[in-house]
């Protein structure tokens, strides 16, 4: 197999939809797809995006989030949970969320969520929202979630 055939990633992706909560989350710095107790990184980004998503793995993009919005998430939010059980609630920037749970609040943010259905549990929250611009609405998030969980 050589470095340019999409088909390299595969048998990382099979171990990625056999894992609970894993993903392909993709940002400025590269992709990381999280599968069992690893992860692995790189920067063809746009080849493994669309092997994963016809794989029927979850994916989130946030590259097109403004920077400012994706690095509050990274920082201040909680972790996916990949192979492990979510922390209890409230969750904060150190804890573990389900993944639907944090694919909300990137989707909220204008990331490209992909195989990741709405939660009404989690999507839900944003309902309860005033309208405004997008840092708000995150903030509310994050106060949110560090208070009630989702």
């Amino acid at each position: 197999m050589s470095w340019d055939d999409p088909n390299r990633y595969y048998d990382y992706i099979r171990r990625a939809l056999a894992t609970p909560g894993g993903h392909l989350s993709i940002g400025r710095g590269g992709f990381t797809l999280h599968f069992e107790n690893s992860r692995l990184s790189g920067y063809d980004d746009d080849v493994i995006k669309a092997v994963a998503i016809a794989a029927g793995l979850p994916v989130i993009d946030s590259r097109m989030v403004p920077f400012e919005l994706a690095a509050k998430l990274a920082v201040n939010g909680p972790m996916a949970a990949v192979n492990a059980e979510p922390s209890p609630r409230p969750w904060h920037a150190l804890a573990y969320a389900p993944l639907a749970a944090v694919a909300a609040a990137y989707r909220k943010a204008g990331a490209d969520v992909i195989n990741v259905p709405e939660d009404p549990e989690y999507d839900g929250c944003f309902a309860k929202m005033p309208p405004g611009p997008a840092s708000e609405l995150i903030d509310f998030w994050l106060n949110h979630v560090r208070a009630h969980g989702a």
